[in-house]
Order: structure tokens, then sequence, then C-alpha cells
């Protein structure tokens, strides 16, 4: 499987850690090897060819600056800063955490995040890991020496955003994150270990906190994919950072169809972590389309008026991260290399999600559905039927249909129910007539 071939030289070795080893570090030769497929499969799957048909628009490189003695680094990481030339006093943050086998100057070359910080006047904070942390550059997020609270390359990062403020005089009140992949389930860590540090995140292709705790058990997160309560998975994010009582951060969640690397049951799954967190339901209240591809919006609001939660789902693309090419004002990015997909430009409704580009809700290319209009579906068969379909999900010996929550009975053949599915992923027990 090819590596992408970064677009920089790679920065020096850190230097050798003293003390104890972080979690699983150094590792076997059979966990190495694991680790390394696992880093392979998380970030350099090929691009199906299809998601590559438009010609990439050249695009200067953008111009990060390295930064060292940012803090103690107990994560061993390089932290690298794209600051606009008029960089406002108080100005927001975005760190952005790249894929596996790329660096941070690959990532800001082709995610098109610097155009909106040069438009808009933030600060971008690139996390960097190298190869003596994995052996393919992924961030960790499965090993529990990096994603926790105040250990390893999550602590890193945390310093990253404290070094911003002190160095650059941005805001602390306003920082976000975001990443691709092995970067995006980073970025679910972040959000989990440091609520009180993040307002907003958007994971991109990532995985739930809490999925993966060891090189094994991150092979079926990615694929098939982990099915929780959504109880269980807000109770993980919770377990990050006890006794933390809120405000949980906003997260906005993009994930292609046809991901065959992290599947996009993931993306499901996230939603249900995040919208249980914010004591909402997994019906969406809102629900559109983007341009240009009918990218498909659903949106879980508070009882304020705000997107708490968003899924988007983007049609036809594999693993990566959409971009759209050009100058337009809704257009970012380069498709030069693997995993930046020629689409839309998440960047862009990114930073809008984030609240840094004027508003936090962009409108819709399309009026929104309230309620959806799909059709009901409907499913009779037994609880350990709709389990195996992915209609429910099992905790204690109990069925749970997916998405409402309704105790369905107890988990066997013997307990027969009928499901009306509606919208899409959304199931309850049916009442009275049935389509």
């Amino acid at each position: 499987m090819p590596y992408v071939t970064p677009s920089h030289p790679a920065p020096p070795a850190p230097a050798a850690r003293t003390g104890r080893p972080r979690g699983g570090r150094p590792l076997g030769r059979l966990a190495a090897a694991l680790a390394a497929a696992v880093t392979l499969a998380t970030g350099a799957a090929p691009v199906a060819p299809a998601t590559e048909a438009r010609a990439a628009v050249p695009r200067a490189a953008a111009a990060l600056e390295r930064v060292t003695d940012f803090g103690a680094n107990p994560g061993a990481l390089t932290m690298y800063v794209h600051r606009p030339a008029a960089l406002p006093a108080n100005a927001p943050v975005v760190v952005a955490l790249h894929g596996c086998t790329q660096n941070a100057q690959l990532y800001a070359d082709n995610s098109g995040l610097d155009t909106f910080a040069d438009r808009h006047g933030f600060l971008v904070v690139y996390a960097e890991t190298t190869t003596a942390n994995n052996a393919n550059k992924c961030f960790n997020w499965f090993q529990t020496g990096d994603n926790r609270r105040g250990r390893g390359e999550a602590a890193s990062i945390r310093q990253m955003v404290a070094h911003a403020t002190s160095a650059y005089g941005t805001d602390p009140a306003r920082v976000q994150v975001t990443g691709l992949s092995a970067g995006g389930a980073m970025t679910s860590v972040m959000l989990a270990a440091y609520p009180d540090v993040f307002t907003a995140g958007a994971v991109v292709a990532g995985i739930p906190y809490g999925c993966g705790v060891d090189v094994v058990s991150a092979f079926g997160c990615m694929s098939p994919g982990v099915d929780r309560t959504p109880a269980a998975w807000a109770q993980a994010v919770r377990d990050a950072h006890p006794g933390y009582a809120g405000p949980w951060p906003r997260v906005a969640i993009w994930h292609g169809d046809n991901d065959p690397t992290v599947v996009p049951r993931n993306a499901d799954e996230l939603r249900d972590q995040w919208t249980a967190l914010h004591g909402l339901g997994q019906t969406p209240d809102r629900t559109s389309t983007l341009a240009p591809d009918n990218t498909r919006r659903s949106e879980y609001v508070t009882a304020g008026g705000r997107t708490a939660v968003e899924v988007n789902r983007v049609p036809g693309i594999g693993h990566g991260t959409p971009v759209a090419p050009g100058t337009g004002p809704q257009q970012c990015g380069a498709t030069g290399t693997q995993h930046f997909i020629a689409s839309i430009c998440s960047s862009y409704w990114i930073t809008r999600f984030f609240g840094l580009g004027g508003s936090v809700t962009e409108p819709p290319t399309e009026p929104p559905v309230d309620p959806p209009t799909e059709p009901a579906a409907c499913w009779t068969a037994s609880n350990y039927e709709h389990v195996r379909a992915g209609r429910a999900t099992t905790t204690g010996g109990y069925a749970y249909a997916k998405g409402s929550g309704q105790n369905l009975g107890l988990y066997n053949t013997f307990v027969t129910r009928t499901l009306k599915e509606t919208p899409p992923g959304h199931y309850t027990i049916a009442t009275g007539s049935c389509p």
C-alpha cells in the first residue's frame, strides 16, 4: 500500500524519552506489526479513481512556522502554526490533525483550512506526529497512554493550545479542533478529554471516543464498526473527564458514503454519542442538502435553536477529506495527493459551523424538511435478527431500537417486534398500521 509523499522534509526525530514509557511503547514485534496494519488501514487506503476525476488546481504551499518549546510535550509531537498576516487580537484557534502517513504541511496544502484562516482571521495550529510515535505517522487515538486527559499526545495538543494563547494572544474561549481519519479519531479524543478547552469540533472520517482501547480493537472500530447505545457512548465521554458537567462541545461529523476504511456506521455512532451528551434524540430536527454534490445534512438542535450536532454524508466518495478546488467563495483545497477528494469544500462548512465565517449556520441550498418526508419502512423479526441487521442494539441482555432507544425486550430469538424506520436509521416500535 503506497505512502503519501511528504510535501516537506520530516522534522528531526525527537530526543529519546526518559522515565516510564507511555502506554504500550515500546511495542513488541507482533504489536508493532498490528499497529502498522491499523495505521495503513486508517489512513492510507487507495482512493477510488472516480473520486479523483476532477483535475487538481495548483495552489501555492501554505506558509507554516514551526514552534518549539511549547510545553513539556509528553506526546513528542511537533507544533506548526499558520498565522494570517493580519491576525487580530483575541483571535480564535482551530487545531488541525492530519491523517496517517501525512504531515502538517501536506494537510495545510490540501485541506483548505488556511484559505479561511486568512479570510476570517483565525490561527491554525497544526499538530504533527512522527514515525517514532507510530510506524505510519498516525495519532495514537486507540492507546490509553495517548488518549487520556493529561497524557501523551492528548496532553501535547492541549499544551499547543495554551501556548497559542500566550504567544499569539488568541482567545482561550474560542478554540476548535478538526482532523481526518486518525486525526478525526484524535479530534474525538480532544473533545472528550478536554471539553473545557474546545468549544466545537469537526470529525472527518473518524471514530467515536472510547471505541478502541488497543491495537486489536481498533480494527473492529474502523470496520465493521462498533454498535452501542447512545447512553453507553455518552458515558465513555463523561468518564474521560469525571465531574465535568458541561457545556459540551458542539460537533460536526463528515463522512463519505462509500468509505471502506472507516465505515459510515461510525458517523451514526458519533451522532449517538454527542446527541446523548447534549440531551437530544437521534431524530434530526432539520435536514437539507448542500451544493455542489448534494451532501445530505442532518441537524440536531437545542431548545435555544442552536445546532449542537450535525452529520454531513457526502455521496459517492470514499475515505478522505472532501475538497472543492477553485477560487470561489465556497471552494477550497487541492486533490494532488491521496485522501483529499473532489466533492465539496468541507473546510468552508466546518468554518461556518465553528462560527468563524460570520455566522454559525449557513442557509441550506434547499429548504429544510421537518419532519423528514422519507416513507416509513417496517420490519418484523426477532430481537436477535433486529440486532444482527443493525436495527437494534443490545445491552445487559435486552435489545433496544436504534435511534429511539426503546426497550424491545429480551435479546433472543423468541421475542418478535415490528419496527418502523423513519427517517432512515431511526427505529421505533410500530403501533397501529404500518406500511
